[in-house]
């Protein structure tokens, strides 16, 4: 990546990985299936449920509608 931000990129990847390996895949799945529906539950929890620090303590869901909310009413 020339510009840099492919490594920005992999260390924000490399974070959620490892917050659902330590918070929630802690079960071993029986199939793919279910492994699949874990990681949803998951990644559904984690931009849903979960506050976050970095936000305030807000969930990234929050953020995103308040920023819906300020764009679409012209405020930006």
């Amino acid at each position: 990546m020339a510009d840099g931000y492919g490594y920005y990129q992999n260390a924000f990847t490399e974070r959620k990985n490892g917050i659902l390996k330590q918070e929630f895949l802690f079960n071993k799945a029986k199939n793919k299936e279910e492994l699949n529906q874990l990681e949803m539950e998951s990644i559904y929890h984690c931009n849903n449920k979960r506050h976050h620090l970095s936000l305030k303590m807000e969930t990234p869901e929050q953020v995103h509608k308040k920023s819906e909310e300020k764009y679409s009413s012209g405020l930006n």
